[in-house]
Order: C-alpha cells, then structure tokens, then sequence
C-alpha cells in the first residue's frame, strides 16, 4: 500500500508507522487520518506484526490538528470531524497489538490525543506536549479529555487543559503522561528495543493483557476481576501457554506460534 503522508517500516514482529508531513509538522488532517486508519484496519489481525511504533518525521510528533480545516467548521462538522477522529484514537487503543508512542518532538493537539490512546509512551527530551485547544476557543475533540483524565486524574487534567500550556518531557513523566523519557538519539533505539521484547512475549497473553486492561478501566473491579479469571481460562487451553511454560522447565527461549 502506497501512502503519502504516512511511511510503514517493518523489522520482524515490530511495525514502526512514522507520520511523514515534516513541512507542516505533521499536523494532523483529514487525509491522514483517513491513511492511519486504513492502515490499521489493513494489519488488524495480521499476526506478523504484533508492536507497533508510532513516531514523526522532523521535528514534530503531530504538533496538533490542522488549523485550515477547523476554520469553517459548524455544529455538524465539530460533530462529525470529533467523531472521525475518536474512532482513529479507538483504533489505536483497540487493536490487538501493543502500540508504544516515541515521542520525539512537538506532541500538541490531536498528536498528544493520539499518543494517549498508545498502550506505552516514549518520549526524547526535546519533546514538549500539551492540548493547547483552549487557546483557539475550542475544546481537546479526539477523547483528550477523557483519556487524560484517566491518566493522571482530574485534577491535573484541568490544569494541563484549562491552561492550554506545554509542557517539557520531565514533566509529562513527573506527571504519569510518558513512561520514559530518553536523549533524543537515543530514542527510536529504546523503543525498538521495548518493542523487541515484548513481541518475543507470549503474544496471546499480550493481547488478552491488553484486553483486560482496557476492559477493566470501565468495570467495578469485582467484574473486571471476572474478566480476567475469564481470560486465564482462556489462555490456560493455548498451545503458546504450554510451550511457554515448557520452555521454562526446560531452561530454553519459548518460541510461541500464537496459538
């Protein structure tokens, strides 16, 4: 598949998605939007790729939304462009893979929307995030509100939103926004590395942890408890769990089949 504004790298088990709009820095439209998405829905169940890295070209990550669509927008095109892009976010959060955010410059807007809906966030030093939408008399549309809130509370989700202020890659670790933060050269390194040893994982106990995580944030906890008995369950009948635990017996690297 031939994209324009995105380019798909792929080593082994690993796929790394570099947004590819350096002259805007990578703002986000709707034409990359559109390539994302079809994208992810064209990997969803390819099991050769079971980690996904997302990053930017240049210096940016996504430095936000485009400005020049949301000039003339109305009630009806908030509504649909808020829900266009909160389906690419669930993309991101839903697909049985793990995707790790490497931050690796501007992370503004929709960018830093996206990055929230990654299963792990990697940052260099020289990034700097933020959902500056109040600024422009509108509101974070792609589930920043919701996301962030989750993340690292109420509290400090206002205080980021309500102020539209960026913020330095310490702080967003301080905060519990990124995971880690890294030299820039060293960036694109630690994540591959991350996501090399997570794809040598068993990569059903990947996904139903995924699964469960993500579940479990919208149940009591009695119920998401259930969820994951149900999940074990599950898993207790896989090949890859008997191969794992054999491997271990055995003192040698497992090598599951996702089955």
């Amino acid at each position: 598949m031939n994209y324009e504004l995105i380019k798909i790298e792929q080593e082994g088990h690993v796929a790394t998605l570099i947004i590819n709009r350096p002259d805007a820095l990578n703002a986000l439209n709707a034409q990359m939007i559109s390539e994302m998405q079809d994208w992810l829905r064209s990997v969803w169940y390819d099991d050769t790729i079971r980690v996904i890295i997302v990053t930017g070209d240049g210096k940016a990550f996504i430095s936000g939304a485009d400005i020049a669509e949301l000039a003339t927008m109305g009630v009806q095109d908030g509504m649909r462009k808020s829900a266009t892009g909160q389906y690419l976010m669930k993309s991101f959060e839903n697909i049985p893979k793990v995707v790790i955010a490497a931050i690796n410059g501007f992370c503004f807007g929709g960018g830093m929307e996206l990055a929230l809906a990654c299963d792990i966030r990697l940052a260099s030093e020289k990034a700097r995030m933020g959902l500056p939408e109040v600024k422009l008399g509108i509101i974070p549309g792609y589930g920043g509100t919701q996301r962030l809130a989750r993340l690292v509370g109420a509290g400090r989700a206002k205080q980021m939103i309500f102020t539209g202020d960026f913020f330095k890659a310490q702080q967003c670790y301080e905060y519990g926004v990124v995971q880690e933060v890294y030299a820039p050269e060293e960036l694109m390194a630690k994540a591959k590395e991350m996501a090399n040893v997570i794809a040598s994982r068993g990569p059903l106990a990947i996904k139903a942890t995924k699964e469960c995580v993500n579940r479990g944030l919208d149940m009591p906890l009695s119920n998401a408890c259930d969820y994951e008995k149900l999940s074990f369950g599950a898993i207790a009948a896989s090949a890859d769990m008997k191969e794992g635990l054999n491997a271990f017996l055995e003192k040698r690297e497992a090598e599951f089949k996702n089955e």
